[in-house]
């Protein structure tokens, strides 16, 4: 099955909460990966919701602007995940079409910032899209990971310390003047 590809925020957000819960359970949000990306809000041109050939959610995948910070200095990373399937439409290659479909889409500058990916998974699952701890060792996060789950890929980052964290993003621009301006 080669699912449908639709900008995830086309779909109901509790659809999306309900296939999280059934992928990860309901207490996913006392994880680490949620603290990391706290505060932050998905990109929405990296964050896809999978349809079957009858419109059905089969999937998800999130992506989330974090950075690495070591005192002044930040590097913007993209956290991938969580990726979700469906648990009736699994092994059948939905995660991984999706990650394909990111990645392609990170590799083409799709969005700003997107040079290096970070996430937390199994390392044989994503070694063949080229993920490794090889950078991550001395990575602070706020809450307990197992070091060899903690993944990068992506251009060279200039350091390989500091605290992940959500990325903050730019205020919105408006077209309205402040009241100094008018008067």
């Amino acid at each position: 099955m080669q699912p449908e590809f639709v900008p995830l925020d086309r779909i109901d957000p509790g659809a999306i909460e309900s296939l999280l819960d059934r992928a990860f359970g309901t207490d996913r949000h006392h994880r680490t990966a949620y603290h990391i990306r706290a505060g932050a809000l998905p990109m929405d041109a990296l964050s896809l919701a999978a349809l079957s050939d009858g419109g059905e959610l089969v999937g998800s995948i999130q992506c989330w602007p974090v950075q690495l910070r070591d005192g002044a200095r930040t590097t913007p990373l993209v956290m991938v995940g969580p990726i979700a399937v469906d648990i009736d439409h699994q092994n059948i290659g939905i995660g991984r079409a999706m990650l394909r479909e990111i990645l392609g889409r990170v590799d083409a500058g799709a969005a700003a910032d997107t040079g290096s990916q970070m996430l937390i998974g199994d390392p044989g699952y994503y070694a063949p899209f080229g993920f490794t701890a090889d950078a991550t060792g001395n990575w602070e996060l706020p809450g307990p990971v197992e070091r060899h789950r903690l993944l990068s890929r992506g251009a060279a980052l200039p350091f390989s310390y500091g605290r992940l964290e959500a990325r903050p993003l730019p205020a919105p621009r408006s077209g309205l003047r402040s009241a100094a301006t008018l008067a």
